[in-house]
């Protein structure tokens, strides 16, 4: 009878403990980002964070002291930890600033709105009166680095001659105003509509960018 092969040395397993410490502050960011989005932020207890995440109240407020830290990490997590990234894509873009717009607009919804995320702003736009410490937030985290990016944008098609002067300040709810509608529609109408009135959001956006860079008057045929 041959002699047995001796077998590889098993490779030691991490500490399952350890593993799970790791995991902790991601799996409580996610379980936090999906109960505010479905409850809101007054509704949820970090009771049910810690649950959904598998842990204690105790562990979770080892990472996070109150319920308003676990927004500002879910925030910062999903949205505002972001805009460096943004920021790099916007500096390195070769296209016009037509396409730069419409690139921006897309990318925004494709890592944003069609991810859980999504349900942020809505629920800081209904609860900011209850709470204005996470609408402070929101605005200082988000909304002020969101207007500066948007700003960078259109002060670059002002620039290259390919935008006329515009007050930059106000110009940016322009590009804004469409996406909040998006977010709104889906958080609040899209679960009730008929598929025959569902949004489509690419469309959505592609006509906005179209409607915003173009306008509506048909241009005049030369005399």
């Amino acid at each position: 009878m041959p002699a047995a092969r001796p077998q590889p040395a098993a490779t030691p397993a991490a500490p399952r403990r350890a593993r799970r410490k790791e995991a902790r502050p991601g799996e409580l960011i996610e379980a936090a980002l999906a109960l505010f989005v479905e409850k809101g932020f007054a509704a949820t207890r970090v009771e049910e964070v810690a649950a959904r995440a598998g842990v204690s109240k105790g562990t979770l407020f080892l990472y996070f002291p109150s319920k308003e830290d676990l927004f500002k990490a879910v925030v910062r997590e999903n949205i505002a930890g972001r805009f460096p990234e943004w920021d790099n894509e916007l500096a390195q873009f070769t296209g016009d600033s037509l396409e730069l717009v419409r690139y921006a607009m897309h990318t925004w919804w494709e890592r944003i709105g069609m991810t859980p995320a999504s349900g942020i702003t809505k629920l800081v736009m209904s609860e900011s009166g209850t709470f204005p410490e996470i609408a402070n937030f929101y605005q200082q985290e988000v909304i002020g680095p969101g207007h500066a990016l948007l700003r960078r944008i259109l002060q670059r098609g002002i620039d290259r001659g390919e935008f006329r002067e515009l007050p930059l300040d106000y110009a940016v709810y322009s590009l804004i105003a469409p996406m909040i509608f998006l977010l709104m529609w889906k958080h609040s109408m899209t679960p009730c509509c008929p598929p025959s009135e569902r949004l489509d959001p690419i469309t959505f956006i592609d006509t906005q960018v179209d409607l915003i860079l173009r306008g509506m008057l048909r241009p005049r045929r030369p005399v």
